[in-house]
């Protein structure tokens, strides 16, 4: 299965995604903003899910809160 993001376009390693929703990250007391930028992601196993970096803390997110830049 290949990932999507929330409008259904394709994703890939290495991509650029926004936020398309404030997120809370657990463990962390930073949140993600509308509209923030993330670069080069990478897929995971499961389809719904693609890892990035936040600083220096790697986290997950769903493809379900994420549009491709």
């Amino acid at each position: 299965m290949e990932s999507k993001d929330s409008n259904g376009n394709a994703l890939e390693d290495g991509d650029n995604v926004q936020v398309i929703k404030d997120l809370r990250i657990k463990g962390m007391s930073k949140t993600l903003k509308r509209g923030n930028t993330i670069k080069n992601i990478r897929l995971t196993n499961n389809p719904q899910e693609v890892e990035c970096r936040l600083g220096k803390s790697q986290i997950v997110l769903k493809t379900r809160f994420l549009k491709k830049a």
